[in-house]
């Protein structure tokens, strides 16, 4: 009997041994997150005590309240938009919300607009939407309302590799796509006719060059101009395709109606 105990005190010390050594799994490792905006701009962002949720940021740039109205939000890391969405139950208004894989999501609020739409997969620079003031439940300045998370928990915000400090208001200059390594492409589409290439965002700008139907592109950035009709509706988004080559976006087919590269 007593070989029995002992016998069966063994393997329970050997399962517990084996349980101790048993590897944790680590966390998934964050994208290289960068700032929410197009490369170069200077925003302040704010963190305080009782923000809710605490390790969220909230970004500034004008110097008047409403300054901010209507700037450009772009993706901070590529991936799959989860939610696109007027929320009615939260404070958030219009938001977005970016699964970047791994557990790691994005999510901007209080956007005057929407540019994107659940399922749509975005690139990292790629605009969004805009910065509003938008709440259900809140009276609001326009800001950026923006959190990282992992797993569903808010993490403290790191852009390019940096911590941000908390809790204080600190001016950061955005380093999103720039140098145009995260450029978009698109091809060329004019059901056969060459395309010209503008030294400017509009067809009085002169013609440095030709595209012909089917040629593939890099779009370094893109910015308003001229409104141009062509194979893809009526849009007066151009595309910069090098130092001084703009092409209309409404003749490049680019998987998108919306933007897909950083302003220029």
């Amino acid at each position: 009997m007593m070989g029995i105990v002992k016998h069966r005190i063994h393997r329970l010390f050997g399962l517990l041994a084996v349980l101790f050594v048993l590897p944790v799994a680590a966390a998934q490792a964050a994208p290289n997150f960068q700032m929410p905006f197009p490369c170069g701009q200077t925003w302040v962002g704010s963190t305080w005590d009782g923000h809710s949720p605490a390790n969220a940021v909230d970004l500034n740039r004008g110097p008047n309240p409403d300054s901010d109205l209507g700037d450009t939000v772009v993706a901070s890391y590529g991936g799959t938009v989860r939610t696109s969405a007027y929320s009615t139950t939260t404070g958030y208004g219009n938001y977005i919300v970016i699964d970047h894989g791994g557990g790691w999501q994005t999510l901007y609020a209080h956007l005057n607009s929407r540019s994107v739409s659940a399922g749509q997969s975005v690139r990292i620079g790629q605009k969004i939407g805009t910065v509003g003031k938008s709440s259900a439940k809140y009276n609001l300045s326009p800001h950026l309302h923006y959190e990282q998370r992992y797993s569903g928990t808010v993490k403290r915000i790191v852009w390019n590799g940096t911590a941000i400090p908390y809790y204080a208001k600190k001016s950061y200059t955005s380093k999103n796509s720039c140098g145009g390594t995260s450029g978009a492409t698109g091809t060329v589409n004019t059901s056969g006719a060459n395309l010209n290439v503008r030294s400017g965002p509009s067809t009085s700008y002169s013609v440095v060059g030709s595209l012909a139907d089917g040629a593939k592109v890099t779009i370094s950035c893109q910015t308003t101009g001229q409104s141009v009709t062509g194979t893809y509706g009526t849009s007066n988004l151009w595309n910069r395709i090098g130092s001084g080559r703009y092409i209309p976006d409404a003749y490049t087919y680019t998987g998108s109606d919306g933007r897909v590269a950083p302003d220029c």
